[in-house]
């Protein structure tokens, strides 16, 4: 089954919030009704990569609004319990960024976390469409402002379901356009922008149809998603 990267709808529930920047929250709750974007996490889901950060003496990177460029803080500990994905954190209070994310949520402004992760193994109910994600890679927590998060979890999340779509076409044995092809690419392998569009021009001719070599990457890709 292929990996695709998403962001979570935010979670509002950031507790115990102390002027050293420490502060405590669920970054993602299980199962209950879909959220926003029709997924539901089942329990469990995060047990394999929450003992791999373990062991490998890390954790999840801390951001604001999921951006890369502006890690305020860091993750202390991170736990499953019976809500959902429990997180220890602290603000970097040196960071200018961190010091107006502190100031947010000790007034209330804001009070939401999101993760960012890779999915590793999914359902689909093929009837309602709802996503139970069983089995995920997380990669970030982010402290969020739900409308300026929105936008871009709900196009990620698109795009995700849109891979999803054309990957099972690909199963079928279907063939695809070249913008298909570089939308399964970017969705489901995780290729940049140009790194797709360079895949799909020496795979396919310019017409949009399959040249004779995209039989070959159509049978590993297939064979990525058995």
């Amino acid at each position: 089954m292929s990996s695709q990267t998403k962001v979570s709808a935010p979670v509002m529930q950031i507790k115990a919030l102390k002027e050293t920047g420490e502060f405590e929250g669920y970054g993602s709750t299980f199962g209950g009704e879909p959220d926003a974007y029709g997924d539901v996490i089942a329990p469990g889901a995060f047990k394999e990569t929450l003992e791999t950060h373990g062991a490998r003496g890390t954790m999840p990177k801390m951001y604001w609004q999921h951006d890369p460029h502006q890690p305020i803080g860091r993750w202390l500990e991170a736990s499953e319990d019976d809500t959902g994905l429990f997180m220890t954190g602290r603000l970097n209070m040196a960071v200018q960024r961190a010091k107006e994310a502190y100031a947010l949520l000790k007034d209330g402004d804001i009070d939401g976390l999101s993760i960012g992760y890779r999915v590793k193994a999914y359902s689909v109910d093929q009837d309602s469409g709802i996503w139970t994600l069983e089995r995920l890679d997380l990669q970030e927590v982010s402290v969020v402002s739900a409308p300026a998060n929105d936008a871009a979890t709900v196009s990620s999340v698109k795009a995700a379901k849109a891979a999803h779509d054309l990957l099972e076409r690909l199963k079928a044995g279907d063939r695809l356009t070249e913008r298909e092809f570089e939308t399964v690419l970017k969705g489901a392998l995780g290729f940049s922008n140009s790194q797709a569009e360079r895949a799909a021009r020496l795979h396919l001719n310019g017409q949009g149809e399959p040249a004779a070599a995209d039989d070959e990457v159509r049978a590993f890709l297939a064979a990525l998603v058995a």
